[in-house]
């Protein structure tokens, strides 16, 4: 079951502030920088077009992961990779499969190559960069460079003007909210371990950057 951001919003204590739609000048801004960059960006006005858009980005006979991302569930994406009819390598359905720990944390790690893998994003700068962290690394170790392919999926209210301001808003957003979350699905607090600003990708059409003109995620 997906955690809604309403399921945490009231004990996070976010700042609002840096949680807004923004307004159409704006995502063409960003989506200007994001594009001289170097990344794809495809931007969509709904959660069914977005996972159209997924679905016709990956080819069959690819392998795909995916990291826990709260907007790839509220998309459809993570149910149809897991029980939709599609003809990828679904690489965490075999990986949830595995018993022994130890075969299991190496899949994971493996899985970081896949030919396509998608997840979230903690906040898009107007000036083109894309800011995220983890616990444990295990989805932003495959998006500077191990993943063949990269999409990344995120509502427009992830977008804030600097990347001063996206920081902020890992901090005083993000972290907060998947705080939260973590504690009830893991009972385990997370934290800003392992910290990504992914500035440019040199590698053409490696990376696509999905915006849904939507209140998404964290």
């Amino acid at each position: 079951m997906s955690q809604q951001k309403s399921d945490y919003v009231d004990d996070a204590g976010i700042d609002a502030t840096l949680d807004e739609h923004p307004d159409d000048e704006a995502i063409e801004e960003t989506v200007e920088s994001l594009e001289a960059n170097g990344f794809d960006v495809v931007v969509v006005d709904d959660t069914d077009e977005a996972l159209e858009t997924l679905q016709s980005h990956i080819p069959a006979g690819a392998s795909v992961m995916n990291g826990h991302s709260t907007t790839l569930e509220e998309v459809g994406f993570t149910d149809y990779l897991n029980e939709g009819d599609h003809d990828w390598e679904s690489l965490p359905a075999e990986i949830w499969s595995i018993d022994d720990d130890e075969e299991r944390q190496a899949a994971r790690r493996a899985s970081q190559t896949a030919d396509y893998f998608l997840g979230g994003i903690n906040a898009i700068s107007q000036t083109g960069e894309l800011v995220a962290a983890d616990r444990s690394g295990s989805r932003i170790g495959a998006y500077p460079f191990a993943a063949g392919n990269v999409a990344i999926v995120s509502g427009v209210n992830k977008i804030v003007p600097t990347l001063e301001d996206a920081l902020d808003r890992l901090e005083s957003v993000a972290y907060p909210l998947e705080n939260e979350r973590a504690q009830e699905a893991y009972g385990v607090e997370s934290a800003i371990a392992k910290q990504l600003i992914f500035r440019q990708e040199l590698e053409e059409g490696r990376t696509t950057v999905v915006l849904v003109r939507e209140q998404l995620g964290y």
